[in-house]
């Protein structure tokens, strides 16, 4: 193959070296794509022991700075290989780009401690790459303090006027103290902008995988697009955020923004909002169309600007919330909004969001919060768990220039042992707390069947239940996505096989069990395997 024949015209120990990269180089056991290389030279910077005299193109030789390797335009196929161990302040912006099949490589050698790349202030970005494509960056720790509140970034790719961005990967990353500004959502951990007023431009195979992402501000990972307007939509395709994990975030944890067919799955988001006084949220999407957001845990979300753990926001299509894991969020587990009264021109709205097989726990204040004209929300097969010492609006419609049109809930479980209701709200404190009362408002076409609403008066439901479902232990789960068995439901639970079959349902549970299981689909989130359910 084309690698093996570059690789054996190098020389001795360099020679095994770089076929031990190319070859074996992975992300927590997943071996990085696209990685063949019929051209380009490998290049070692060593911050204590290099020298910008050196060639830099053996462990041996090495640069030692990152003006040396910025000042470079590096080819297809190239690597730049950072020491382990190494540190240095300032901006690494190597210049060039890859082409399909033969990205430009960052990432250490030498060690298992990541090369540091400390930004101190000295420039907006600690990482950037502006109108680059095909690069893959892996295995550094960056940070970008300075004084005062600031635009700063850990890592920055930016498509300024380009066209379309092919083929950017950010993985195992360590970011952290980026100490940006409250005033911009567009700073903090990792930020991917596209500006395009004289030539629309884009990402397409946008990759941000296995990052480790703490104390940043104001937002984990947060996208930015001059073609969110529909009058020139132009979205990213092809976007992948999953396995990162965030805590300790000023503002937003992850938000997609101008993307079709947006991938967020398997990251963990915890104590997002901690020091923003803006609307944050943990993982969502705006401006985005086709969204699948599934297996993330959200929670300690702060505060009730917005504070929820997951959202669908306005200017959105399709979005799918899935399999997802939310506890203790101050705002609760869901906001799904719309502004009205905005021409189509700019905004169409949030329509079709289906939210499906996802476990709330202790989430306070709000489960589900519908506010402004959202129309067609599907929301099914969730289990809602509100504690003993908690009061929580379970399905909170709010007015944002007009009401929810066509909500549709079924299958759900309610489990209350403290105090819930279904509201709306007669007014909002700027703290984001609601003012609430019984009832859905100005709200039209909200239809239940089937769900289960056990400690709370239930609304309009054919097919409705107030019994106990018979969880196994309810409210026993803790961090993690896999300590949620306690919601499984016991044999002899009304709440088996006796659910309303949903066309397209996924056909797995939140577990990945089959859907249905046995003769019938169960109610909430976990599909019981047993088939001894007792039929009301």
């Amino acid at each position: 193959m084309q690698e093996t024949r570059r690789l054996r015209r190098a020389t001795g120990l360099y020679a095994a070296f770089f076929l031990l990269f190319i070859f074996n180089h992975s992300i927590r056991g997943q071996r990085v794509e696209n990685t063949s290389r019929s051209s380009g030279h490998a290049y070692y910077v060593d911050s204590a022991g290099g020298s910008d005299e050196n060639p830099g193109t053996s462990a041996e030789a090495p640069w030692k700075t990152l003006d040396k390797v910025n000042r470079r335009n590096f080819r297809a196929g190239d690597a730049i290989l950072l020491k382990s161990g190494s540190k240095w302040t300032g901006q690494l912006w190597p210049k060039g780009s890859g082409i399909e099949d033969q990205p430009i490589i960052v990432d250490k050698y030498g060690g298992e401690a990541k090369p540091i790349i400390e930004g101190g202030g000295r420039a907006e970005a600690a990482i950037l790459l502006k109108n680059q494509e095909y690069w893959e960056i892996n295995n550094l720790e960056i940070t970008n303090t300075g004084r005062g509140l600031h635009l700063r970034r850990g890592v920055h790719v930016d498509a300024d006027n380009y066209g379309d961005v092919h083929h950017i990967y950010l993985r195992s990353l360590t970011i952290h103290d980026v100490r940006g500004t409250d005033k911009v959502k567009t700073n903090g951990g990792i930020n991917y902008t596209s500006e395009g007023s004289s030539k629309p431009s884009r990402f397409v195979d946008l990759r941000i995988e296995n990052n480790r992402i703490y104390r940043v501000d104001r937002s984990g990972i947060f996208g930015g697009s001059y073609h969110w307007v529909r009058a020139r939509w132009y979205p990213s395709l092809g976007v992948i955020i999953r396995g990162n994990i965030l805590d300790d975030i000023g503002g937003d944890g992850i938000v997609v923004v101008a993307t079709d067919g947006a991938l967020v799955e398997n990251n963990v988001v915890s104590h997002a909002n901690q020091r923003s006084a803006g609307y944050n949220v943990g993982i969502w999407p705006w401006s985005a169309d086709n969204t699948v957001v599934q297996y993330n845990e959200v929670y300690g979300t702060r505060g009730q600007r917005d504070g929820e753990g997951f959202d669908s926001d306005w200017n959105s299509r399709n979005t799918l919330i899935q399999y997802n894991y939310s506890h203790d969020n101050d705002g609760g587990f869901l906001l799904i909004c719309n502004e009205g009264n905005l021409d189509a021109a700019f905004s169409v709205g949030n329509t079709g969001t289906v939210v499906r097989y996802n476990i709330s726990q202790n989430d306070h204040h709000r489960g589900i919060n519908i506010a402004g004209p959202v129309s067609h929300s599907m929301i099914y097969n969730n289990t809602i768990y509100v504690g003993k010492n908690e009061k929580v609006d379970l399905l909170l419609h709010s007015n944002w220039k007009g009401w929810a049109a066509g909500t549709f809930l079924y299958n759900n479980i309610f489990y209350v042992e403290g105090v819930g209701q279904f509201s709306y709200a007669l007014s909002r404190r700027n703290d984001g707390a609601h003012l609430t009362a019984p009832g859905f408002g100005k709200s039209k076409q909200n239809i239940f069947d089937a769900n289960v609403y056990y400690g709370v008066p239930p609304p309009d439901d054919p097919h409705g239940m107030t019994s106990d479902p018979r969880f196994m232990s309810p409210g026993s789960a803790t961090n993690g996505r896999q300590t949620v068995t306690g919601y499984s439901l016991l044999s002899g639970s009304l709440a088996i096989d006796s659910g309303k079959v949903i066309a397209d349902d996924g056909g797995k549970d939140f577990l990945g069990r089959k859907v249905p299981a046995c003769g019938g689909v169960d109610r909430g989130a976990l599909e019981n395997e047993s088939c001894q359910g007792a039929r009301p």
